[in-house]
């Protein structure tokens, strides 16, 4: 085999922050490919030691340069939208990626970055990965779907899938990835006794969790890849205030919250839960650099 197909190889899908910094991570130690829709985006990928590959998930013959290229495979691309799809609750996208893989040799391991919307709302509870999955969105609904086909893929193949099911991504350099901008923009939080718990994870744990998925992972497994953090939403911007030296921001009830906030908002303060994350620490033996939002906002570990 020529030396070039010896080396362990790498493929991200949806390189976008998260998936930059899972190849900056693994640079020098694998070959890195990214798929991309967008040449615009090629010259960016080749400036990180990366070679991109042109394709795109919604045009499955494009695919076919990926079947047995890879011996790894992160994949972060979100399902599409649905609009007016008569089967809404399917992730198109990993389908084609999953019958694209299927052709020839399988992957090693595959790492997939689905969410922890997939739990629905659990009324505050410590939520771990043998609960149940409810989702309450259409949005959360396709990441099961996925999570089902790359599974499958999984048990067919004898790929290692990993799924990491992923809350809040945040981080001081990563676009709008901090509470700042809401924080100016005078955006209210929920009252103390309507507010819910909510998850985070700065981009560099995930991106170090997403790599240990790739070597560590149990087959078929589902991970939490949340901090330590256990705050409810309305804490979390508090604290984040106070950090930066701005107002706190206004509490509101929840009727009130109905006609003051967006949609997207509005569903992500419906679902509480407390995600457990020791699968996280004691399988993937992955150390979070940022174990709490504090130290993830002031970038001190």
């Amino acid at each position: 085999m020529p030396a070039r197909f010896r080396r362990e190889r790498l493929l991200i899908i949806g390189c976008g922050d998260v998936g930059l910094r899972v190849a900056q991570a693994q640079a020098g130690r694998v070959r890195l490919f990214a798929l991309t829709s967008s040449p615009e985006r090629a010259p960016l990928l080749r400036s990180r030691g990366i070679t991109p590959l042109t394709g795109n998930l919604d045009v499955p013959a494009s695919l076919g340069r990926l079947a047995g290229l890879a011996t790894r495979i992160v994949h972060m691309a979100p399902p599409p939208s649905a609009d007016g799809q008569p089967q809404w609750w399917r992730d198109t996208r990993t389908l084609a990626l999953v019958r694209a893989l299927a052709r020839r040799t399988a992957p090693r391991s595959l790492a997939y970055g689905s969410t922890s919307g997939v739990y629905g709302d659990c009324a505050g509870a410590r939520v771990d990965e043998s609960r149940p999955l409810t989702p309450s969105t259409p949005r959360a609904q396709r990441r099961v779907d996925a999570e089902a086909l790359v599974r499958h893929l999984g048990r067919t193949s004898g790929t290692r899938t990993s799924v990491l099911r992923i809350p809040g991504i945040y981080a001081p350099d990563r676009a709008g990835g901090t509470p700042r901008e809401r924080l100016l923009r005078g955006t209210p939080v929920l009252q103390a006794q309507d507010d819910v718990y909510t998850n985070h994870i700065h981009a560099d744990d995930l991106a170090r969790a997403t790599v240990a998925a790739l070597w560590r992972g149990r087959p078929q497994r589902a991970y939490n890849v949340s901090d330590d953090s256990e705050l409810k939403m309305g804490d979390y911007f508090d604290l984040a205030a106070d950090l930066y030296g701005l107002p706190r921001p206004r509490r509101i009830p929840r009727d009130t919250a109905q006609s003051e906030l967006p949609l997207m908002l509005l569903s992500f303060m419906g679902e509480s839960r407390r995600l457990v994350n020791r699968r996280l620490k004691q399988e993937l033996r992955s150390r979070l650099r940022y174990p709490t939002v504090r130290e993830g906002l002031t970038g001190t570990s």
